[in-house]
Order: C-alpha cells, then structure tokens, then sequence
C-alpha cells in the first residue's frame, strides 16, 4: 500500500514538472479604454444649485444630511464638467441657535457630487453666502419703538414724530432654508474631474 502511494506520488511529481515546461499561448486581449485627460475645477468656482428639503435650525441638528441638484450644465472651456442634474450631497457642520440680540445660524458643508450614470466625486465647497457662509444668524428685531420729534428748519418750529428702534432687541428666530430655494455650493478645494457623461 505505501507502495503504491509512493508511486502516485512520484508520478505527480514528473506530469507537474512536465507540464511547467510548456507555456500555454494565449491569445493577448486589450480592452478599449475611454480616455478621460484630468480637468481641474479651481477653488471659488460657483455652481447653481436647488434645495432639495426644507433646512432648519430649529428642526436638524450638526451632521444633518442634505442634497441639492444641480440647476444649470457647468462648462469649462468647451467641455461640460458638470451636467445639470447632478446630485450634490453634504451635511450641516455648524448650527448657532437663537439667542438675544442674534438669529440662528448654520453653515452647510458640501462633500459629494453624484453625476446622472452614477459616478461620485469627492468634492470640498459650502453653500455660499457673502458672511463666511453663515446661514442667517443676522440681528433680531428691536424689542421696541420710540417716538421721537424731528425738527426742521423750513417747518419754521414744527416737529414731526419718527419712530426709531430702541437698542433693545428680541429674542432670535430660527433659520430656514426653504425646499426649493436656489443656492450657490462654493468650491474650497479644486476638484479634479476624470470622468465626463457623454450624449
């Protein structure tokens, strides 16, 4: 019996090396590549956007997810690098509540772009406003009215009452962020697209 294992064994052995010696041709098959050249979208590039859902600060909390669309095709040159409809996603990184004096504030980071075939792009922007991107957080309303006189010279004497806002103010609002509403993502970073739809 350990006869005849040796035997299975060492022949094997021998067709394994046998078979080594030979190289099997096969045939050489190169699939065909799209090539897609690196564009670069600089830092500060606007791009128009709508508003998916209502934002709130009253209702969402930091690290909310939103989602906006894409309003308009976004060219560079004559290459169309951003196709209208493309899904932008991102969440709120920061949220200021109401307080006296202040309205709420957030700021709405954006981290992802989708395009219409499915292909996701890492991308670093904001919703863009002129203060920082700060959502909001503008002055509340006074908390009262004067009556003041205001005198002028042609009225000979004669005064007439202006209502003046007091240094007091109110308790802050909520932020809101319509469903709807068209906005502007803002590019902190360049992004590099490799990847282009065709018709």
């Amino acid at each position: 019996m350990k006869t005849l294992k040796g035997l299975l064994l060492l022949f094997g052995i021998i067709l394994f090396q046998n078979m080594s010696c030979y190289s099997l041709d096969l045939p050489s098959i190169e699939l065909p590549m799209r090539d897609y050249a690196e564009i670069e979208i600089p830092a500060g590039t606007f791009i128009p956007v709508m508003n998916t859902q209502e934002i709130s600060t009253e209702h969402c909390q930091e690290g909310y997810k939103v989602k906006f669309i894409c309003t308009n095709d976004l060219f560079l040159y004559d290459v169309k690098i951003i196709p209208e409809e493309t899904i932008f996603y991102g969440y709120i990184e920061q949220i200021h509540e109401p307080v006296i004096g202040t309205n709420a504030s957030m700021k709405i980071r954006i981290n992802k772009l989708v395009l219409q075939d499915g292909y996701e792009l890492p991308i670093k922007g904001y919703i863009y406003t002129t203060n920082n991107n700060i959502i909001g957080g503008g002055i509340s309303e006074p908390l009262k009215y004067r009556k003041m006189p205001q005198y002028s010279q042609r009225a000979k004497g004669k005064a007439t009452i202006q209502i003046r806002p007091s240094m007091e103010r109110k308790m802050g609002t909520h932020t809101t962020v319509a469903s709807g509403a068209n906005l502007i993502i803002i590019l902190t970073s360049p992004a590099y697209i490799t990847h282009t739809l065709t018709n």
